[in-house]
Formats: C-alpha cells, sequence, structure tokens
C-alpha cells in the first residue's frame, strides 16, 4: 500500500512540474512563434543565449522568462523565442535547430552578443533591442 501511495504522489508530482514547465508562448522554433503571434496579435521576444555557458543568459532565463508574473504578463502578448547556443557537448541541439538557429544569428545578431534580446513585429521586423543589466522582471516587463 505504501509503495502504491508513492508512486501516486509520484506521479501526481511529475504532472504538475510538467504542466508548470509548459508555459503556451515559449518556443524554439521560428515558425511557431510567428503562427502563435499572427493567431494572437502579438510581438515576439527573440533571446540569443548560451543555456550552459553564457551567465548573463542563464540569469535572464531565471529571474526573467522563469518567472510567474513575466509568463502571466506576456502569455498571449509576446511570443518568447528562445535561440540557444550551448557550449557543452551533452547540451547540443540537433542539426536541423543548430542550423536554424545560426540562420537567425547571421540575421539579427551579427555582432554575436549574448543575451541579445529583440523585440520583433509578428514578421520578424526588429522593434527595438532591449538590453538585459540584472533588473527584475517587473522592470524588465516595463521595458517591453
Amino acid at each position: 500500500m505504501k509503495i502504491l501511495m508513492s508512486l501516486v504522489l509520484a506521479t501526481f508530482l511529475t504532472m504538475t512540474i510538467a504542466a508548470q514547465d509548459t508555459v503556451a508562448n515559449y518556443f524554439t522554433d521560428s515558425e511557431k512563434a510567428m503562427e502563435y503571434a499572427e493567431t494572437n496579435n502579438a510581438e515576439i521576444l527573440m533571446i540569443f543565449g548560451g543555456s550552459d555557458w553564457c551567465r548573463p543568459c542563464i540569469q535572464f532565463k531565471k529571474e526573467i522568462l522563469e518567472t510567474n508574473d513575466f509568463q502571466a504578463s506576456t502569455n498571449g502578448k509576446v511570443a518568447i523565442l528562445y535561440l540557444d547556443f550551448p557550449s557543452k557537448k551533452k547540451n547540443k541541439l540537433s542539426k536541423e535547430a543548430t542550423q536554424h538557429n545560426e540562420a537567425l544569428a547571421a540575421k539579427y545578431n551579427t555582432s554575436g552578443s549574448f543575451p541579445k534580446i529583440l523585440l520583433m513585429d509578428k514578421a520578424m521586423n526588429k522593434i527595438k533591442e532591449i538590453s538585459y543589466e540584472g533588473q527584475s522582471s517587473t522592470d524588465f516587463i516595463t521595458l517591453l
């Protein structure tokens, strides 16, 4: 009986955590982000990040993108397009994802800045560049 209850509890916790990790407006594919933006009359927040080597990128993701305030205030209004450039072999993206991210970097991040944060319209035209300097999620939302 204890084992059964433990399994039920573990399953419930796993489903709860998985549900929290799924954000409707978070994308790694530009086509899907553009579809979302078109459907929701939203803008696209394009982020060039290094998930396993860039401290400011990791901080931005943790202290801005993953906060409930940011997610609640942007859902339906902004498509988050996170373009990752990991350096560790264990975090390597698929060949297709790598090519996708590199093509967007060649067009929108020629300086190779990380994190580079761009607010785009739904047709992927640049509206403005936003700098992240450790501000709170509330302050970052205001910048949007």
